[in-house]
């Protein structure tokens, strides 16, 4: 009966505790004004989108401007998706397709090196670490754009989605992150341990590891999702006009003399769909392995 009667007053205590620790840093009212006004001023731009997405353009240049949403915004869309110089449904597939396999690449391959710099010891590996985060310093964009697309044209990917997607797959930024989270949220014990039951290298990343370091590797899918979806720049060069990715297709919306205001903003509302879904899939998992942290705690 003992032995069962301690671990129950342990969980009591550490209840007690952390309920006292929340009593602690109950928001104050200031602190929910703040709050409320950092919400309102995040999202007014985007309910100011949907508004002009749902009038016509001449309500977007209104003086004063409509707060209310129309009831334009269903034959708006019509529009987007029949624009013959935008192809907006090619564009926002090859944007899925193109985020999709360069995020799940990112984040796995960073991992596994992140894993191999953090927890692994091997001849150089401190080397390579700086040589990964040297990387980081040259602007890919602005300085490696002539000689990328150059090796585009050898491969004769132009046009093609293998250009957008190859430039991608990893970045110093990813294995920087996941070097330092994985020295932070696996313990070298835990590894050793693992190697004394058995465990291969590959069987440690993927039982020990994985689990541990989940809500970094949300932070970076997260990151490396918007950028590559938001990029315009690489896609405008590399693509073909009836090839594009959604960002192109929303430039493609602008009229010849003139700027459809109400066309791009029902572009850009349809583009920002699925970041949501990202954005509801990883913060689940940020959420859920801090929470699971808390409890192991």
């Amino acid at each position: 009966m003992t032995t069962l009667s301690a671990p129950a007053d342990t969980r009591g205590r550490r209840a007690a505790s952390r309920h006292g620790a929340l009593s602690l840093w109950t928001a104050t009212p200031f602190t929910r004004i703040v709050l409320i006004a950092t919400l309102i001023i995040s999202a007014f731009p985007l309910y100011w989108m949907l508004v002009i997405a749902s009038r016509s353009n001449r309500d977007a240049t209104d003086i004063p401007p409509p707060f209310l949403p129309g009831g334009n915004l269903g034959e708006n869309i019509r529009r987007v998706l029949s624009n013959p110089d935008a192809h907006y449904l090619t564009g926002l597939t090859n944007s899925v397709i193109v985020a999709s396999t360069v995020t799940i690449s990112v984040v796995l391959i960073s991992t596994f090196a992140g894993f191999a710099f953090a927890r692994l010891r091997f001849k150089g590996g401190r080397i390579l670490l700086l040589i990964v985060l040297l990387t980081m310093m040259v602007p890919l964009q602005q300085m490696g754009i002539v000689p990328l697309y150059r090796v585009m044209v050898s491969l004769e990917w132009v046009g093609t989605l293998k250009a957008v997607i190859l430039p991608y797959l990893l970045n110093g930024f990813g294995v920087f992150l996941m070097t330092q989270y994985t020295e932070q949220a696996v313990p070298n014990e835990l590894v050793e341990a693992a190697r004394v039951d058995g465990a291969s290298t590959l069987r440690i990343w993927w039982n020990v590891v994985l689990p541990a370091v989940r809500p970094g590797m949300a932070v970076l899918g997260i990151n490396t999702f918007m950028l590559i979806w938001n990029d315009f720049m690489w896609p405008m060069i590399v693509l073909t006009p009836d090839n594009p990715t959604v960002q192109v297709a929303i430039n493609s919306l602008n009229a010849k003399y003139g700027t459809d205001y109400v066309l791009i903003f029902s572009g850009t509302a349809m583009s920002i769909l699925p970041l949501i879904v990202v954005f509801i899939v990883f913060g689940r998992q940020i959420i859920g392995g801090l929470m699971e942290g808390a409890v192991k705690a």
